[in-house]
This record gives C-alpha cells, sequence and structure tokens, in this order.
C-alpha cells in the first residue's frame, strides 16, 4: 500500500578528501618529465609496485605516515643553516615522503657516466698543474683556467698522493622534459648533503618497513664504510695501519656541520677543528689526552683560502699553521686535494666533455647543460641580448647564491647583471632554462609535482665507486626551479629500483 510519499533514492556518502586514495586526483605537470607517472593514471613500468602500493594509502593514512616522519626528524636532529635568515640559524630540513624512482638500467648508465666524468677531471687536475698538455693544445683557453680563483700556483708540479686530486664529488643532474639527464655543475671542492640521503632513508624504512621488503632498493647505508676505505686507499706511503683519518671542519655554525658530524660518527673517525691539529717536522699530528697522534688524511670540509694561515689567508683562524708544507712533503693526505676548485668553476665546466674526448679518447656518456661564457666576446653578446630567458650564474658561487633567472626577473634586475657581467665577464655564465623534471610531493594544496634534480655522490681512492641514488632535492614552491635548502628547497629519498619493482 501506498503510503502517499515519494520514494527517494538512498543518499551516498560522499568521502572526505582525506579518505581519497593518494594519488586520485594528481595532475601532471603540462610540460615537464613526471619521474612517476607516464600519463595521468598510469605510471611508468620499473615503479608499478611503488605507486600500486602508495596508491592504495588514503591521504589520511598518509598524513599519519608524515606526522610520523617529522617526528622522526625532529628526534634525529636532521638540520642545516640558513646564513640569510637572521632570525634562526638551523632549520629541519625538508623531507618529502614520496621517493624519486630511478630504474636500474639507467641507473647503470648514469654510474658509467659519472665515472667517465670524474676520471676525466683528475686528469684535468694532473695535466694543469704540471704539463697544461690541454692548455698548449688550445682545446681550453688558458686564461680561462690560470685566471680561475680556483686555480693554485702551490700546487704547481706537485702530485698528491696516491695520484688522486677528486676524492668525493657531488655532480648535480636535471632530467630535461625528454626525460634525458644532463650535468649540470660538478661540486669538487666540499660536495654536502650525503648525509641527508642516508637519513631519508632510515626516516623511510621507519615509516613504510613493508614497502621496503616489497621493493628490491639499493642500500645507500654503505657509504661512509666506501669513502673510509677510499681515503685509507690513499694514505701517505709509510702511514700506519690503518691509517689515521680526521674530518676537518670549520665549526658547528657552518651550513654542513650536521654533515660533518655525521659522517665523522658513522665512518669511526675523529670530528676535529683547527686548533685540534699543528705540524711539527713537516708532520701533522692531533692533539689528544693520550698525547700527540700522527695524522695520515685529512678529509677536509674548509676551503683553500682558510686551510693555511701561512699559505693562503693570514686571517683564518680555521686552518691549521704549515699544513701545507707537510702536504707537499708528502707526508699528509688532503681530500679533496686543494686547488680542484679550478675542476668545478662553472667557466671550466662547459669544457669536460672536450676533456672526457682528449683525456680519455672516449665519447661522454652525459652531455652537460648547454653553457654561454661571458668571457667569449660572442657568448657574452648574445647573454646581454637574451638575458631575459636565460639563468646567470656568478661562477664561483653555490646553493643558489649569485644567480638571475632571467625570465622571472625585473627589468632593472636584468640591466643590473648585464651591467656586472660588462664590468666582469670571466665572473659569469648563462644557461637556457631547463624545465626540470617533476616528482609527486605533498603540499599544502595536497598532491602536486614539484621539481627536482639530483646530486649522485662520486668516491674515489685506488678506485670509484657512486653511491646508489644519491640526494633527489625538491623546488617546494611552485613552479620554482630552484631546489637549494638554502633557497626553501627539500629532499626525498631516491631509490635505485629493478624493473618492474
Amino acid at each position: 500500500m501506498s503510503t502517499g510519499r515519494s520514494q527517494q533514492p538512498p543518499v551516498e556518502s560522499a568521502l572526505s578528501p582525506e579518505d581519497e586514495q593518494l594519488f586520485a586526483d594528481y595532475q601532471l605537470h603540462p610540460t615537464a618529465f613526471d619521474e612517476l607517472f607516464v600519463k595521468p593514471a598510469v605510471p611508468r613500468d620499473y615503479c608499478r609496485l611503488l605507486v600500486d602500493r602508495l596508491g592504495s594509502m588514503s591521504k589520511r593514512e598518509f598524513l599519519d605516515r608524515r606526522a610520523l616522519a617529522d617526528l622522526v626528524l625532529v628526534n634525529n636532529g636532521i638540520t642545516f643553516t640558513v646564513y640569510s635568515d637572521r632570525r634562526e640559524t638551523e632549520r629541519i630540513f625538508p623531507f618529502d615522503l614520496i621517493p624519486r624512482p630511478i630504474c636500474e638500467a639507467e641507473w647503470e648508465r648514469l654510474e658509467r657516466g659519472l665515472t667517465q666524468r670524474i676520471q676525466a677531471l683528475n686528469l684535468f687536475l694532473h695535466d694543469v698543474y704540471h704539463e697544461q698538455h690541454i692548455l698548449k693544445e688550445g682545446l681550453i683557453p688558458a686564461d680561462l683556467v690560470l685566471q680561475s680563483k680556483g686555480f693554485r700556483e702551490e700546487m704547481v708540479g706537485f702530485t698528491p698522493p696516491g695520484g688522486q686530486y677528486l676524492h668525493v664529488v657531488g655532480t648535480d643532474l636535471v632530467r630535461d622534459p625528454g626525460g634525458e639527464f644532463l650535468v649540470l655543475e660538478d661540486n669538487g671542492r666540499s660536495a654536502s648533503g650525503v648525509s641527508y640521503v642516508i637519513e631519508n632513508r632510515v626516516v623511510m624504512k621507519k615509516v613504510f618497513p613493508q614497502l621496503f621488503e616489497q621493493c628490491r632498493v639499493r642500500r645507500v647505508e654503505d657509504y661512509p664504510r666506501h669513502l673510509w676505505e677510499a681515503l685509507s686507499a690513499v694514505a701517505p706511503p709509510g702511514a700506519k695501519d690503518p691509517p689515521c683519518i680526521v674530518l676537518l671542519s670549520p665549526g658547528p655554525y657552518n651550513s654542513a656541520y650536521f654533515d660533518h658530524s655525521f659522517l665523522a660518527r658513522h665512518m669511526g673517525i675523529e670530528l676535529v677543528f683547527g686548533a685540534d691539529l699543528y705540524v711539527d717536522g713537516e708532520r701533522v699530528y692531533l692533539r689528544t689526552t693520550r698525547g700527540p697522534e700522527q695524522v695520515d688524511v685529512i678529509y677536509r670540509r674548509i676551503n683553500d683560502d682558510y686551510l693555511d694561515p701561512r699559505a693562503f689567508r693570514p686571517d683564518s683562524l680555521l686552518g691549521v699553521p704549515d699544513l701545507m708544507r707537510a702536504y707537499r712533503a708528502g707526508n699528509v693526505t688532503l681530500a679533496n686535494a686543494v686547488g680542484t676548485g679550478v675542476a668545478d668553476d662553472k667557466a671550466i665546466y662547459p669544457y669536460v666533455e672536450e676533456m672526457i674526448r682528449f683525456y680519455l679518447a672516449e665519447s661522454p656518456v652525459l652531455r652537460n647543460v648547454p653553457t654561454y661564457i661571458c668571457a667569449r666576446p660572442e657568448d657574452r653578446a648574445f647573454v646581454r641580448d637574451h638575458i631575459a630567458d636565460l639563468v646567470v650564474k656568478s661562477v664561483n658561487e653555490s646553493g643558489g647564491y649569485g644567480m638571475l633567472m632571467g625570465p622571472w626577473a625585473t627589468l632593472a634586475e636584468r640591466q643590473e647583471y648585464c651591467e656586472r657581467i660588462r664590468e666582469n665577464p670571466r665572473n659569469y655564465i648563462a644557461q637556457p632554462i631547463v624545465t626540470l623534471s617533476t616528482c609527486p610531493s605533498w603540499t599544502d594544496e595536497g598532491l602536486a609535482p614539484r621539481h627536482v634534480d639530483l646530486r649522485p655522490y662520486i668516491v674515489s681512492g685506488t678506485a670509484t665507486w657512486v653511491l646508489p641514488g644519491g640526494l633527489t632535492r625538491t623546488a617546494l614552491v611552485k613552479g620554482s626551479l630552484v631546489v637549494n635548502s638554502s633557497q626553501g628547497g627539500g629532499s626525498k629519498d631516491t631509490w635505485v629500483m629493478e624493473p618492474g619493482r
């Protein structure tokens, strides 16, 4: 019997945004290469399992995991220093829980290319401090090298123990819209950040223990052991077995001090400051409660200028007087060698592909980003006329400082840089804007693509080893291409994955 009331269909309760699946409304960047997805909702072959497992999680559950990760970061004191911020010195390093995967086959190619690059750079350093064949052949302008701030006359004619100049290098890679990895720059003086790679992995294993059981990801935790072995292999003749290795830091106010203390602790070596060391009879000693101990290898995280007040800056309180005398006598190894800055000078960087051909007689595995050297008149004119479309960089700055992003700069800022280039052209290079690849990242608006780069770490003693993956740095600001932590960037765990995982 009818009741006289119309029958209404049952109302379906809509899911709250927090109960939706993690990738439900993820939108790819319109032009950038996405590290996880080929197209919307279609993952790349090598990370299907990763996407399936993460994608089955609700946003609410993911946020709970983020809260756990933040707690681990705070408890572990994972920090970095921002010199430009007067309000606070140390900050917790921003970390995003969506990992950045790289397939095994692609990683093998990167490994080959990075090893090749370091071999060529090491041969270049030996050459420019000895016979200078590459300069005499005219393949690199001699004045570009000899006028570099990184070139050290004190190293001319001297070969460091083991013949190795570059012991630790962090090479910055970017992936273009076509998916090709390009080399953006080499960091051969003091490559920082590897502690975050290892700590990121610790966090991920605590937050996603089952995911690590299901996905085969190559280890990164062995880095301290590999570094210790590499440095031990280039200890000077007559060194103890095992050699005495120390890490020389400028102190706790340095932006990378967390990196220094982490590595010293995990390598099982002493973290020292300049005042802890002294030179006697052309040998370096560490002051200890047991008396002096001779030092064989110094993994130094102090720039050349501050390393020895008697050889370089006399006002330096960070270094060790007469350290260069002991070094040139062959009684101590410095890693990296003094004078390696000439190899990561941004105006020398465009010639690394030519170095590979010259020294190794091989074709470069990895290409550079196209670069205009403002010391060359034709390049300088091009940069002046097209500065609105280019990134202009000071050759001796790092961390995102001394840089102009032409498309986002004001007219006054572009004019200022044109004047700077006119006054000191040797100090600037320019590159086209590369739309960096993106990776899903959690933001205030939910999951969204954010631009990333990659810094693998290459360790060399008598052999070369590349840390599987490296540090993925993330631009947390929408649309930003600047990934440096000092400029508001964060990081991700980098997973070298087997195909089909």
